[in-house]
């Protein structure tokens, strides 16, 4: 898919499976992975060093944690974001509510929707 080549997309997804495949699945898209970040920590720490993405894709709930923190600091940047969450929309803060949520399990036609729609929300 053309319209996704080159992009460099941000992952931060503590299990490794979902993450194995977030990352088949970029890859399939022509996305560049950047991370992934499994825990909240590393994310907070890639993006204090000057993380350079088009978008970001995150896990909400990092081993009990929620990634809200990060989103945050990459929302003040400009950064594109969608949420990943088995929980859909009740798992999300009202604040939140419009971005994409990325509904586990998901398919790379999600996955596509999904960042087509954060980009052009900016």
């Amino acid at each position: 898919m053309a319209r996704f080549e080159g992009l460099r997309i941000f992952v931060v997804e503590d299990e490794a499976l979902v993450a194995m495949n977030l990352e088949m699945i970029l890859e399939d898209l022509g996305c560049h992975v950047v991370g992934p970040a499994m825990r909240l920590e590393r994310a907070e720490e890639m993006v204090r060093d000057g993380l350079a993405a088009d978008a970001a894709i995150l896990d909400v709930n990092l081993g009990g944690r929620e990634v809200f923190p990060v989103a945050e600091s990459l929302a003040e940047a400009g950064m594109a974001l969608v949420f990943a969450t088995g929980y859909g929309l009740s798992g999300i803060p009202d604040t939140w509510h419009g971005r994409p949520i990325l509904q586990k399990p998901y398919t790379q036609e999600d996955v596509a929707a999904c960042l087509t729609r954060a980009l052009e929300d900016g």
